[in-house]
């Protein structure tokens, strides 16, 4: 009879005479051996079953007379149980054999050991050979294990890796090295010294088969100097072309001109990888099979990081962490970089551009968090992402989208906040962009008026965002077929700029909280520096609280006030003004006409003229100064001008009562 499973298709037809055969003792005779397999029980030998003894039956009660069944029977029934129970352990032991026929057998990988096989552990002598030689060695055999134990290993040359060869150093987790030199590390080092002075060459480490892979190490390059600026080139440190399933795991690339490049390595991981490349962390392009990139975090490891330092200002300003061109299906998670002119760009290559799922990215002070020059129909998927802009600067934009883009650029549960300019910049006149349950909590720190959300093109949906700060919130260009903004949440209102016209649709956004009744408008005070000043103030520093809360102008600084039409109104600012910020020019300015000039009174006091609209825009002009070059013991690098700590306007025919324009609600007398 055949076995089930064999007419199914999942396992071949066993011959008859593996099925055993039951004697008149219920004795059970295992089947011959398969091919290769020695029987499990010697043949003839009777099973457990036949050396039970009959099971003696108690004396009769009745019961069977009862039941209406006989002795005889209840006999029979004994039988045909152990036959069934015979059959179930032959069928087991058969599927058993038959299982360990098809196993293959079961051997460790060849193992080779690098220092067993010479190389030298104290970063002096040349080891290239000795591991070149043990890859080789792997690779005929293959495939195998190269291990690396502890210690620094000079490499004067290049290593290629063999197909289904790993090169294995002790980490099994990403190794780190804090401001650790080259010179301070411990575990499996490879020191680094070919090809100093150019990007063209073999790489320090190529992946050069199906299934290499290089594994727990650390790499570094002895001549590498902080004060090289700019630093000297390298070929890339890890490369692999025309491969498939080829792996970087558990290391750590210290100072790499170019960290890994992946060209047509076709289902690629990267997993648990860190250091501070300096011109490019990681490339992959051409890549058509899915690969994937994971728990990457690039950092300045190994440098004595200053945000104005040479050679950290040329890294962010000049380097990109991660590049994808044309790649398919790419998985990107959880990865990190720090200090990067591009933290994620996506390029188009000569084979076209990247679609992909990139979750849990983060990017600390880049002057570009993301930057995608072209994308596929499919779309970049983003999710997840923190983005900060580059410390120090007033230009950062943390997602900028070209002009060329022609797919889709999709933001979902995506954080902004530190030194931006703008969080999203879109561009492309053909593209999409789409931001949701996003949370903007920074923008415009060089106080221009700039907008969290800037979509000169294209088409755009914002829906289901937050905005922490009382500015502009949205500019949609004249030039944008569609915009779709709903259901957003911004401190003081949610506030759009718009030059589409009725291609914008905004609907179940949170409403400005100030009522402003033509009562309110006639007399009112912004108390500066207290939550919901900030509508009313453009190009002014953060607020401060020096025992009063106030904020600092700049030397130019504006104030967009609201007014009764046709009215003239009486401005008072309550000041503070250092010596430094004085000059013949400094005043407050009406059109490009004073209208009152600054001078060291704690009060400035100035006559407005009617106007022709609703809101009058005023500017505050002062001779800028930095605390740091004018104030013994301050540190303070910004150029500040004038403390405001508060604002009051009244027409002639106002009332007595005044209205609180930070919170909306008339204050009491």
């Amino acid at each position: 009879m055949t076995p089930p499973f064999a007419r199914r298709g999942r396992l071949p037809a066993l011959p008859a005479v593996a099925h055993g055969a039951f004697n008149k003792r219920q004795a059970f005779h295992p089947a011959p051996a398969l091919v290769g397999q020695p029987s499990r029980l010697p043949v003839g030998q009777p099973s457990r079953l036949a050396s039970i003894p009959p099971r003696r039956e108690p004396a009769s009660t009745g019961c069977a007379s009862r039941l209406g069944r006989s002795q005889p029977f209840l006999m029979v029934s004994r039988v045909r149980a152990r036959v069934s129970i015979s059959r179930i352990l032959e069928r087991a032991l058969t599927v058993a054999a038959l299982a360990a026929t098809l196993a293959p057998a079961q051997s460790p990988a060849p193992r080779g050991n690098v220092v067993e096989a010479g190389a030298a552990v104290d970063g002096q002598s040349d080891c290239t050979a000795v591991f070149q030689k043990l890859l080789d060695e792997a690779g005929k055999a293959g495939g195998g294990v190269v291990g690396v134990p502890a210690g620094r290993y000079r490499i004067n040359s290049h290593l290629s890796i063999p197909a289904n060869v790993t090169l294995q150093g002790i980490y099994r987790v990403p190794p780190t090295a804090g401001a650790q030199t080259v010179a301070g590390h411990d575990g499996s080092v490879l020191l680094a010294y070919a090809g100093r002075g150019s990007t063209d060459g073999p790489p320090f480490i190529r992946l050069a088969g199906n299934n290499a892979a290089l594994a727990g190490l650390v790499v570094a390059y002895p001549e590498w100097r902080q004060s090289d600026v700019p630093p000297i080139p390298y070929p890339p440190c890890v490369s692999s072309q025309d491969t498939e399933n080829v792996g970087i795991r558990d290391c750590c690339l210290l100072n790499p001109y170019e960290g890994i490049r992946l060209v047509r390595a076709h289902r690629h991981l990267v997993r648990n990888v860190t250091g501070y490349p300096i011109k490019r962390g990681l490339l992959v392009d051409e890549c058509y099979d899915i690969g994937h990139v994971e728990n990457i975090h690039f950092w300045p490891f190994g440098v004595t990081y200053q945000p104005d330092n040479a050679y950290c200002q040329w890294i962010n300003t000049q380097a990109v962490a991660f590049e994808f061109a044309r790649t398919d299906w790419q998985y990107v998670h959880n990865t990190f970089c720090f200090g990067y002119g591009i933290g994620y760009k996506f390029s188009k290559s000569s084979q076209g551009s990247a679609n992909g799922n990139f979750l849990g990215l983060g990017a600390d002070s880049c002057q570009r968090a993301v930057v995608v020059d072209q994308a596929q129909p499919p779309g970049l998927l983003i999710s997840n992402g923190e983005f900060v802009g580059r410390w120090g600067s007033t230009n950062s934009v943390c997602l900028e989208i070209g002009p060329a883009v022609e797919g889709t650029v999709s933001l979902v549960n995506c954080s902004f906040w530190g030194p931006i300019d703008r969080c999203v910049w879109m561009r492309a006149a053909a593209g999409q962009f789409t931001a949701s349950a996003c949370h903007f909590v920074d923008w415009d720190n060089g106080a221009a008026g700039s907008p969290a959300l800037q979509l000169d093109a294209g088409k755009a949906i914002v829906q289901a965002c937050s905005f922490n700060r009382s500015k502009l919130h949205v500019a949609v260009g004249s030039n944008v077929l569609s915009a779709i903004l709903a259901a957003n949440q911004a401190e003081g209102g949610f506030r759009v700029k718009n030059l589409a016209g009725k291609r914008l649709q905004a609907a179940l956004n949170e409403q400005e909280s100030v009522d402003w009744t033509e009562a309110a408008r006639r007399h009112y005070q912004v108390q500066v520096g207290t939550r919901g000043d900030a509508r009313y103030l453009e190009n002014w520093h953060d607020p401060e609280n020096a025992g009063r809360p106030f904020r600092w102008s700049r030397p130019v600084s504006r104030l967009l006030l609201p007014v009764v039409p046709g009215e003239p109104f009486t401005l008072t600012l309550e000041t503070v003004v250092p010596p430094h910020a004085l000059s013949s020019a400094a005043g407050l300015y009406l059109g490009g006409n004073q209208l009152a000039p600054l001078t060291s009174a704690p009060v400035l006091t100035a006559e407005l003229p009617p106007s022709p609209g609703d809101i009058l825009e005023l500017e505050l002009r002062c001779q800028g100064w930095v605390p740091k070059q004018t104030t013994p013991g301050s540190n303070d690098p910004r150029t500040l001008g004038i403390q405001v700590s508060r604002i009051t306007m009244r027409a002639r025919a106002s009332g007595t009562n005044t209205f609180n324009a930070n919170t909306g609600e008339w204050m009491k007398r």
